[in-house]
C-alpha cells in the first residue's frame, strides 16, 4: 500500500479511499469468502468492513500498518456477519490451491478431484482456523501482521496456525481413508 495514499485516504480524501478500496477490495471480498463459506455473507461483511474503514481510518494510527489493520476490521466483520447467518447453508467456495497442497496435479480431473478434496477439509474447520489459514496463506500475511491484524499475541497465532494445519491434514486424511473404503481413491 502507497502510505502517501493511506494518508490522503486518513485526511477525508474519498478518491484515496477509493484507490485503497480498488486495490485492496478484492483481497478482503476472497478472504472473507474463504472464512465464511458464503459468497452472499462474504459480500455483506466485506461491504460493512469498507463502511468501517472509511469510518475508523482517521484513527489509524500508522499509515504503513494499513493492510494488516484492514484485514482486523474484515475478520471482525466476518465473525459478526458469520454469527447472524448463523444456520445457513454455504455456497460453493474455490479455494487457492497452491496454498495448500505442493503435489502437482496432472489433469483437470485431478484438480477437481483435489479441489473437492481440500474444499470438504476446509469446511470442518472452525472459523477462527479458517481465518489464520486464510490470512497466511491467501493474504500473504506474516505471523506478525496475523497478529496484528487479529490482536493476538504472536504465539496464539503460531498456535493457531499450527493446530489449523493439523485439523485440515486430519480431515483430508480422513477423507482420503474413507474413499479408499469405498473404493474410489
Amino acid at each position: 500500500m502507497d502510505r502517501a495514499v493511506v494518508e490522503q485516504a486518513q485526511r477525508g480524501d474519498e478518491m484515496a479511499f477509493e484507490s485503497l478500496v480498488a486495490e485492496i477490495g478484492d483481497r478482503l471480498y476472497s478472504a472473507a469468502v474463504h472464512i465464511l463459506r458464503d459468497t452472499s455473507a462474504a459480500e455483506d461483511a466485506t461491504q460493512v468492513a469498507l463502511i468501517e474503514m472509511w469510518r475508523q481510518l482517521p484513527r489509524l494510527r500508522d499509515a504503513g500498518a494499513f493492510e494488516p489493520w484492514a484485514y482486523r476490521i474484515l475478520v471482525r466483520g466476518a465473525y459478526a456477519e458469520g454469527n447472524r447467518q448463523r444456520g445457513r447453508g454455504a455456497n460453493l467456495v474455490l479455494l487457492d490451491l497452491e496454498a495448500f497442497e505442493d503435489r502437482p496435479a496432472g489433469s483437470v480431473a485431478d484438480v477437481q478431484a483435489l479441489h473437492d478434496q481440500l474444499e470438504r477439509g476446509f469446511q470442518r474447520l472452525t472459523r477462527q482456523q479458517r481465518a489464520v489459514l486464510t490470512l497466511k496463506h491467501f493474504a500473504d500475511l506474516s505471523d506478525a501482521e496475523i497478529a496484528e491484524s487479529l490482536e493476538l499475541p504472536i504465539g496464539t497465532v503460531k498456535s493457531r496456525l499450527h493446530y489449523a494445519m493439523r485439523a485440515l491434514r486430519a480431515a483430508l486424511e480422513a477423507d482420503d481413508r474413507a474413499g479408499r473404503r469405498r473404493g474410489i481413491a
